[in-house]
């Protein structure tokens, strides 16, 4: 898709639009023919949904599965607590003051270039891969490091105890409601806790049984909006989850205005992991914590049974510390304490049937292509009236890949007429405001570009894998900002957001580095040894936070 412009008599006045839209939210929400009315499979990763974590090998059950573009920052520290805590603060990213148009002209809006944003950390779970001998997890312990690649030493990736991720997710406003599509609000964001574990013995390759493949899928989730109270206002359990668990309330959970200045936290508690904003601009807050009291329960792995149960859980930090030996041997990143932003979800689409597939292809396309699936119609919308699809991006020809992130133009005002404002966020802190020595840049495009999504790479061999992405015109990337609050922030776009410090190359490619090859746990206790990530370490943090 090559991105024009058109030139605006004037600004869209966007407060009187968002007036009418709220009106009309309750009756957007609507099932589609051939969906689960039950929207407890709305986090189903087998069925497509785009805000799961991306796993390493695995296209799901029934061979569906939804990969997920994530470049990221990794934050390392052999300081023990920095595995286990980290502190944030954020700046909400504004749209720009030209809307979007359904023939791709104008302005692009947040939810076109990323579905969310997210601040992550790996978790214990002993019923999730790689290996199931039910032998509990030590919490907040480099104990749990387990990365050789020889299954006859102790220390071999496939004996690691059983992992799951957390990802503080942020979803963009201003599209379809979140019940089926990304957002909560026609101009407010709000967040939620997911925590994302994997259904499989990495060992043998034995998933969970059918019951639950077919109501939690290979990667079950825990999910609960993050609320005033610190109490989920349905039930957050991969069994339990209802409708409701889906659907926004302002009355309880926490909206957050653009352009709001947060501070986030994300820390371990004797009841579970605790995920906290306190939103500096509007002076609310909200929590959550992955206890047993708020309903938190992991899947049980029992690939023999005939029924899929749940044992209520409490959620804690894996490791102590954060590395390059810190990591989910499940998933396709490599990270343990990380923020990365999830793109590569939005293609323009002018219809789309009752089943969510597109039949009158969106500007740039001349012909449906197959990732122009999970599609809406503009009428669908809480505020921006497009229609688009939200599969992933496959052939990287849809909006992520373009000139429209913050930076990419060269006229500044033109960049901020169209292109929504980068998010900016602090280099993480953690007891008491240390901060984190080294970073990484990480970018998990081989496994986008593999065979299984219909590209190219070779992941055994690194052949035909490429940054940028083929088919792409532009590529995020991470440069930062000098910040007298905190020193430093990061930002996400392009080389010319004004008051750049550094682009670390100035392009994708330069900032991402080389492949990496890791060695992951396989059938027959032989591991697998391949490349998911294109990822590059630096030996300091050059971002670092002041106070």
């Amino acid at each position: 898709m090559r991105r024009t412009f058109a030139v605006l008599a004037s600004v869209v006045v966007l407060a009187s639009v968002a007036t009418v839209a709220s009106a009309k939210v309750a009756a957007q929400i609507r099932p589609r023919a051939g969906k689960a009315e039950n929207y407890g499979s709305r986090l189903v990763c087998g069925e497509g949904s785009p805000l799961c974590a991306e796993a390493n090998d695995a296209l799901g059950y029934k061979g569906e599965y939804t990969g997920h573009d994530e470049p990221s920052l990794l934050f390392y520290s052999g300081v023990a607590g920095s595995g286990n805590e980290t502190n944030y603060r954020v700046v909400v990213p504004t749209d720009p003051p030209i809307v979007p148009r359904q023939d791709g002209t104008g302005g692009t809006f947040n939810f076109q270039d990323r579905i969310a944003f997210w601040f992550g950390m790996d978790l214990c779970d002993n019923q999730s891969a790689p290996e199931f001998t039910h032998d509990p997890c030590v919490p907040d312990s480099d104990a749990n490091i387990f990365d050789g690649a020889d299954p006859t030493k102790p220390d071999y990736i496939g004996f690691h105890p059983g992992t799951a991720f957390l990802e503080l997710q942020f979803y963009p406003p201003g599209w379809v409601p979140f019940q089926e599509a990304i957002s909560c609000d026609p101009t407010k964001w709000c967040a939620a806790m997911a925590i994302f574990s994997f259904n499989r013995d990495q060992n043998t390759f034995v998933d969970n049984n059918a019951a639950c493949l077919n109501s939690v899928g290979i990667e079950p989730a825990n999910f609960a909006f993050i609320t005033m109270s610190g109490v989920p206002h349905a039930p957050p359990a991969p069994l339990d989850l209802t409708t409701a668990s889906f659907t926004p309330d302002a009355s309880t959970d926490l909206f957050m205005d653009a352009g709001d200045e947060l501070d986030i936290s994300i820390h371990d508690s004797t009841d579970g992991l605790v995920t906290a904003i306190d939103d500096l601009t509007s002076g609310e807050s909200g929590s959550m914590t992955a206890s047993v009291a708020n309903g938190f329960a992991q899947v049980n792995y029992d690939p023999t049974a005939a029924t899929c149960t749940q044992t209520p859980y409490a959620f804690h930090p894996m490791y102590s510390t954060s590395s390059e030996h810190t990591r989910v041997p499940w998933a396709a990143h490599s990270y343990n304490v990380a923020f990365a932003d999830e793109i590569g979800h939005f293609e323009y689409c002018r219809h789309a049937n009752v089943h969510g597939k597109c039949v009158n292809p969106g500007v740039g396309e001349r012909k449906k292509d197959a990732d122009d699936t999970s599609c809406f119609n503009a009428d669908e919308s809480l505020l921006i009236q497009i229609g688009g699809c939200i599969a992933t991006d496959n052939d990287f020809d849809g909006v992520s890949y373009q000139n429209t992130w913050p930076g990419t133009l060269s006229d500044p005002a033109l960049d901020a007429a169209v292109n929504p404002a980068s998010i900016l966020f602090s280099s993480p802190t953690f007891g008491g405001g240390q901060n984190y020595d080294r970073v990484a840049f990480e970018a998990d495009l081989p496994r986008i570009e593999a065979a299984d999504f219909g590209g190219l790479c070779d992941r055994n061999t690194g052949t035909n894998c490429v940054n940028p992405p083929p088919g792409s015109n532009f590529y995020p990337f991470f440069t930062t900002r000098n910040d007298d609050s905190v020193g430093c922030f990061w930002q996400l776009g392009g080389a010319n957001i004004p008051g750049t410090t550094n682009t670390f190359g100035g392009s994708s490619a330069a900032e991402f580095g080389p492949l990496l090859f890791l060695d992951y746990p396989g059938p027959g206790t032989t591991p697998i040894h391949r490349t998911n990530d294109f990822r590059q370490v630096l030996s300091t943090n050059p971002c670092q936070r002041s106070s």
